[in-house]
């Protein structure tokens, strides 16, 4: 008899992960204020923008975010981590995105994921760095702008037992920012993990143009990158790739749901004070009902949200299903909300000076971020019922 593992009523999320999240709270909140977060990244656009320089970010801060140990909440104890679960991580994401941190954080927990999945002594090696405080990010997106497992962005050939890498992984997640890339490849009819410093001999970064300020993203260009056996993670990854990717969307889906609240709460405020007609326009149905329908909306993504983080600490084989239902479901909230905070601001809404724009600018990047809503759903339907080829319901 077999029997299927299901995730808690509770959705794992206990005093731990309670502490966690509200501890995280609080220090942003007190650290990264919105005024000091505009006056960080948007107080002098231009050299981003019009210049290619890299995107602003507080190293101070960073430093103290080491120092609370978050870069090392996916490694184990014997690596210098905590190996919390992802429910305690997604609520700390979450408070990430509420305050759109600029910072390499997300980047350096997921390529942290992908490394516990594939488990070994390459991984536990580059996990302990992660954890004293070394940066890292994922460069596993071809050109095409797929990210499934079989489409690998580098070609890896093997040469007296180190592989060489050539090829170019597109949407690398701060990478100006990180010590090394998490690198996937083919190597023959296999696909395989390396660990790729950026510094590497052969490897040069090219920044994309990107409206988000909280981040910079870059293509990563491999020519002859020569890869040790001592840095390389996988030889088979395809399935520990397959198996992590539910974790990552979760992440995604978190940064997006925690943006989302601050907008809506933002928004909630000013139609509170903002008087027309000699009532706050809260008052008035086109404000309030909008603003209404977005925390359902917001609600129900960030329950969609707890759900898959427990499922996939559980192991349980709905994880998948669960982690994509959690992204449509967050990346549609985002986009709703979004868009009706610079609407009923009125006209502060769309200017640079009030701030808005930074959260609406990170939704709208973590929106299309692995998968929007569309393909999300797109990826939920063949899940649940197959390729329309194949349906029996399309032969009556």
């Amino acid at each position: 008899m077999t029997t299927t593992k299901t995730a808690p009523r509770d959705f794992g999320f206990g005093e731990d992960e309670a502490m966690l999240r509200d501890t995280a709270r609080k220090m942003l909140s007190e650290r990264l204020p919105l005024e000091k977060l505009r006056t960080l990244v948007a107080e002098a656009p231009e050299p981003v923008y019009d210049k290619g320089e890299r995107a602003p970010w507080d190293k101070q801060l960073w430093a103290e975010i080491v120092a609370m140990g978050w870069t090392g909440l996916a490694a184990g104890e014997a690596e210098g981590g905590s190996g919390v679960s992802l429910a305690g991580i997604t609520g700390m994401v979450e408070e990430v995105g509420r305050h759109a941190l600029p910072s390499p954080l997300i980047p350096t927990l997921m390529a942290s994921l992908v490394l516990r999945q594939a488990g070994g002594a390459v991984a536990s090696q580059i996990l302990a760095r992660i954890a004293g405080g070394a940066t890292a990010s994922l460069a596993i997106t071809n050109d095409r702008g797929s990210w499934e497992p079989e489409d690998a962005p580098l070609i890896a050939s093997d040469v007296a037992g180190e592989l060489v890498l050539h090829g170019d992984a597109r949407f690398v997640q701060d990478a100006f920012k990180a010590d090394v890339l998490v690198a996937s490849a083919r190597l023959g009819d296999k696909i395989v993990l390396c660990a790729v410093e950026t510094g590497a001999k052969g490897l040069s970064l090219e920044a994309d143009h990107i409206h988000d300020l909280t981040r910079d993203q870059a293509s990563a260009h491999f020519v002859g990158v020569r890869v040790g056996a001592e840095a390389i993670v996988s030889r088979d990854a395809e399935l520990v790739l397959e198996g992590v990717w539910p974790s990552l969307l979760v992440l995604v889906s978190a940064d997006l749901c925690g943006a989302s609240e601050r907008l809506l709460q933002t928004t909630v405020d000013y139609a509170k004070e903002r008087v027309q007609f000699d009532r706050p326009i809260g008052f008035f149905q086109a404000v309030k009902h909008p603003l209404v329908n977005a925390m359902v909306e917001i609600d129900r993504a960030r329950s969609l949200l707890y759900y898959a983080a427990a499922e996939i600490d559980a192991g349980s084989g709905k994880a998948e299903i669960a982690a994509r239902m959690a992204k449509s479901a967050a990346s549609d909230a985002a986009a709703f909300i979004s868009d009706r905070a610079i609407q009923l601001h009125g006209g502060i809404g769309f200017t640079w000076e009030y701030g808005l724009h930074i959260y609406f600018k990170r939704n709208l990047h973590n929106q299309a971020f692995l998968g929007d809503g569309v393909h999300q759903r797109k990826k939920l339907a063949e899940l649940l019922i197959g390729p329309l080829s194949t349906s029996p319901n399309l032969d009556r």
